[in-house]
């Protein structure tokens, strides 16, 4: 049965892997049948022929987990599509520090709405006050 696998490569704790097709007896690091290109986890870079993974599918090999997620999030030019996430993990502290800014940033905005709404209500009132007063000196 053939199999589409990675094969290690690099330093210890630097890993790159190679895209291969193998027999499933074969060791990991035995002679491939085809490369059909390199990823590298670290970096996210990859560069895959997809045209001859999907061929080779086609064909019967079975492509592992890992590399059926690289060949189904691959470009047309055979780079990994990935998207880093944009969520950043704060200490505690640094965590309690951003709520208290967002909180005095809330008060702040609630202190100049009520504010506007004060001085509202006090030029809505004047001139309430002032037309009464100019109708009875006319009368």
């Amino acid at each position: 049965m053939l199999k589409i696998r990675l094969k290690r490569l690099g330093a210890k704790k630097a890993p790159t892997y190679r895209v291969i097709v193998i027999n499933s007896t074969t060791k990991r690091e035995g002679k491939p049948i085809e490369e059909l290109g390199y990823y590298n986890p670290k970096t996210k870079d990859m560069k895959l022929n997809k045209v001859s993974a999907e061929e080779w599918v086609k064909k019967g090999a079975q492509p592992t987990d890992t590399v059926k997620y690289l060949i189904a999030n691959c470009n047309a030019d055979g780079s990994l599509n990935y998207k880093k996430s944009e969520a950043v993990k704060l200490s505690k502290k640094a965590l309690a520090k951003k709520q208290a800014e967002e909180e005095a940033k809330k008060a702040a905005e609630e202190a100049a709405k009520a504010e506007a709404e004060a001085a509202k209500a006090a030029e809505a009132e004047a001139p309430a006050e002032e037309a009464p007063a100019e109708e009875s000196t006319e009368a």
